[in-house]
């Protein structure tokens, strides 16, 4: 079994050397088989080349630009790879590195699922770290997101998922969202293609400030939400 981990980018050149090394440590040490992919989002920085310079094993950059997203990140490296398991973690190693093995376990324990999702709210510990006010508004977006796109998941917007090859395949050849609504497209078109997801309970280890905001985004996403819908639906 191969594990493909996609790591999407966007002018993270003050942390990404680090995270480069912290991943694939981790990932020699944990599997025979493995390969790291970044996707420089076509950052303004060096970030790109810093990977390249680290010459690390198993280890390779995608760039493009200009910047379009997250979403496409996560699609080019995704499509890119060549893993029975593709998953994909943020650049600052927010979950840590255990999550990539206990999702590669839940796969092996779970024959019939082909989605794995990180969960916060599953997990006792899930909100450590966070502020009253953030934890108050991380819920409630993720609440009302999770109503209107008719999911019944605890955390569709976790930055921690992971794929069997072939769901990958075949999921993001169908996805066109390019910023952060790619998510809810990644589970619309799981669902309408039949694939069962699992939930991972998670915890964020590592902290920084938020890129979404709660009040802004939230009607951006659910605008974007209601064309995906119908986009999924015709499909």
């Amino acid at each position: 079994m191969k594990l493909s981990l996609i790591v999407p980018m966007y002018n993270e050149a003050a942390i990404i050397e680090a995270t480069a090394n912290t991943y694939t440590d981790y990932l020699s040490k944990t599997f025979d088989a493995w390969e790291l992919i970044f996707v420089d989002d076509g950052s303004a920085d060096d970030c790109g080349t810093r990977v390249e310079k680290l010459a690390l094993p198993h280890t390779r950059v995608i760039r493009y630009t200009p910047n379009q997203g997250k979403g496409n990140a996560v699609k080019t490296g995704m499509l890119a790879a060549a893993g029975d398991i593709r998953m994909f973690l943020d650049a600052d190693v927010a979950y840590g590195t255990e999550v990539i093995a206990r999702a590669a376990e839940l796969f092996a324990e779970h024959p019939e699922a082909s989605m794995v999702i990180g969960s916060r709210p599953l997990h006792p510990e899930g909100y450590a770290g966070y502020t009253a006010i953030r934890k108050l508004a991380s819920k409630t977006y993720i609440k009302v997101l999770n109503v209107a796109g008719g999911f019944r998941l605890s955390d569709s917007q976790c930055g921690c998922k992971a794929y069997r090859g072939e769901a990958a395949q075949a999921i993001f050849s169908r996805t066109e969202t390019k910023g952060f609504a790619f998510d809810f497209e990644t589970i619309l078109w799981a669902q309408k293609l039949g694939y069962k997801i699992l939930e991972m309970p998670v915890t964020v280890v590592n902290h920084r400030d938020s890129k979404v905001s709660v009040v802004r985004d939230t009607f951006k996403m659910l605008k974007e939400l209601r064309q995906i819908k119908r986009r999924v639906k015709k499909g």
